[in-house]
């Protein structure tokens, strides 16, 4: 997998498909290379430098476990934190990664929904 990095490849993936869970909100959409690629964002709104640094780890550490299984080739992944995304049990915080991400794989496999 590789890192997302530049201001125009996250606001291309939240553009493209959102899914919010609980314990994160997954923004998806295609990408021109053949790799997975992630990318990973805390806003102030869920709290101090303290707290979204410990949400971004969280994330990625969800994002390790589950996207080399359950990703698509060619498309990026942004994954968001919420409040919940500090305190949820992690099995939780996969379950919700595996359930947004069947979810916008559906709607990106729908023709015309591709972005």
């Amino acid at each position: 997998m590789d890192r997302l990095k530049n201001r125009a490849d996250f606001l291309r993936a939240a553009r493209g498909i959102r899914r919010v869970t609980p314990g994160l909100t997954l923004e998806i959409s295609r990408s021109e290379g053949e790799t997975i690629r992630v990318g990973f964002t805390a806003s102030r709104k869920i709290g101090g430098a303290v707290v979204r640094n410990r949400a971004k780890r969280r994330l990625r550490a969800v994002a390790a476990a589950v996207l080399p299984l359950s990703g698509q080739k060619g498309t990026d992944y942004v994954l968001v934190a919420r409040r919940d995304t500090v305190t949820r049990p992690f099995e939780s915080l996969k379950a919700d990664l595996a359930q947004a991400l069947s979810a916008a794989h559906l709607k990106l496999g729908r023709p015309g929904d591709v972005r």
